[in-house]
């Protein structure tokens, strides 16, 4: 079995003892434990990495444990029955515990494209040729592997290049990770601007931890995100769309907000609605904020967040303009309204590429606000046996907490839902308009007949 010192890199690591630190086997999952030491077993090194490490030295529970080792891919499915290798551009390997999942990477290493390593460097000295950049710097394509104290600077910040052994029980600190925990801030590993150019999504996730964690992002590593901003005009609408998810539905949705209204970067998944919050309705506004808050409670209780009522909020300041350039009679209002739902969903669409499935919910939320106004028997059935009813109800409060004036709506679907049949009859009863009845006219018989 190799040992710790075997390992190379190891020597310019930081080492914090295990009397120095907090972190604790029995705040570890026990399965990334498993797996840790069945790779020491098998005569690898493997250590717990990133934000479970990040975390615990915190204090915080980690909901995720990573781990990075010496073993390849490759190697990994060979020892792990229940692992599989996920992603060509990155692989990574999952090995599945039940419903937990555990993401085990192979050491990186820092490397520069082909066409840039000197003709006279033996290519048996490299060792990884599966890798690719974009013109721009973009790292399309990153496969190749090195030691530890390559993988930690290649790593994306240094609270999250942090790495723990259960071989002695230490952590290890190949940066200033330690130090930046302390002073609560996010840092970037080297270079911020080329960093950023190899993948511009970090600038999304310095975004991310800062919330998260109530870090500020340090000086240099913030200072080219707003000039650096277009370049995630090159990442997919899906991957924005995901990265979007990330920052809006991790319980801390409220700063996410905050810091994507202070950079640039916020144009770039949520662009309509930032434009739009300078002359929306201030109850259009404010909607999103208690819907953003709404959001981080739900979380925090262990409930689920749907996307389509959290784009239904975050969208519609949006529509809220839209129809207020429409001048329409009553007739028109309903067709009026579908078409400014389809317009400003289509709009959110050329930034990230929200899945039907959420947009056509986020659009029935929306225009059940108009069929719940409606005060006949036929048009509350046809709104209350709606599968979006829930939602569209709860969308209706938000409005009128935001400060809507609804005369009195909300209350009156509240009491409707918890009334028994009698009740919820007498309520039809007092809301419905009468019908006016035509009289017939009687029909004269010719003086022939």
């Amino acid at each position: 079995m190799k040992t710790s010192k075997e390992l190379p890199g190891l020597e310019k690591a930081t080492v914090i003892e295990r009397d120095q630190h907090r972190v604790s086997r029995k705040d570890i999952s026990p399965n990334a434990l498993k797996v840790l030491y069945r790779l020491g077993e098998a005569g690898y090194h493997a250590f717990l990495v990133g934000g479970g490490v990040r975390d615990l030295l915190l204090g915080n529970k980690p909901k995720d444990f990573d781990v990075a080792t010496d073993a390849t891919p490759e190697d990994l499915k060979e020892l792990f029955r229940n692992a599989r290798i996920i992603g060509r551009r990155f692989k990574i390997v999952h090995i599945r515990f039940g419903r937990e999942i555990l993401e085990v990477t192979t050491f990186r290493a820092h490397h520069k494209p082909l066409n840039e390593i000197d003709d006279d460097v033996p290519r048996r000295q490299i060792r990884g040729l599966d890798s690719a950049h974009s013109s721009t710097g973009m790292i399309l394509r990153d496969n190749v592997y090195g030691d530890i104290d390559e993988d930690a600077l290649r790593r994306d910040f240094t609270v999250n290049a942090l790495y723990y052994t259960v071989d002695g029980f230490q952590v290890l600190d190949f940066s200033s990770g330690v130090e930046d925990l302390e002073q609560r801030q996010m840092r970037v590993i080297g270079d911020p601007v080329e960093r950023y150019k190899e993948d511009p999504v970090r600038m999304l996730r310095a975004v991310r931890f800062a919330a998260k964690l109530d870090f500020a992002i340090a000086e240099k590593s913030a200072a080219p995100i707003n000039r650096l901003a277009h370049l995630l005009g090159s990442i997919s609408p899906a991957r924005l769309f995901d990265e979007t998810l990330k920052l809006f539905t991790a319980g801390f949705a409220v700063p996410t907000f905050k810091l994507l209204q202070e950079y640039e970067v916020g144009e770039y998944l949520i662009g309509p609605t930032l434009d739009a919050l300078d002359t929306a309705p201030h109850a259009a506004v404010r909607l999103v904020e208690l819907a953003l808050e709404n959001t981080d409670s739900r979380i925090a209780e262990g409930k689920s967040v749907t996307p389509a009522f959290l784009f239904a909020a975050l969208l519609w300041p949006v529509l809220q303009l839209r129809l207020a350039d429409m001048q329409s009679d009553q007739q028109q209002r309903h067709q009026e309204f579908h078409d400014a739902a389809n317009a400003t969903i289509m709009e959110q669409l050329e930034f990230t590429a929200v899945p039907k499935r959420f947009t056509m919910a986020s659009r029935e939320i929306w225009e059940l606000q108009l069929r719940l106004q409606r005060r006949n028997k036929r048009s509350i059935d046809s709104a209350f046996s709606h599968p979006r009813f829930r939602a569209a109800y709860d969308f209706l409060l938000l409005r009128e907490e935001a400060g809507e004036d609804l005369d009195g709506l909300g209350q009156w679907w509240t009491d409707y839902q918890i009334g028994d049949t009698k009740q919820r009859g007498d309520m039809l009863a007092v809301t419905a308009k009468p019908r006016n009845r035509r009289r017939k006219r009687s029909r004269r018989k010719s003086a022939g007949n």
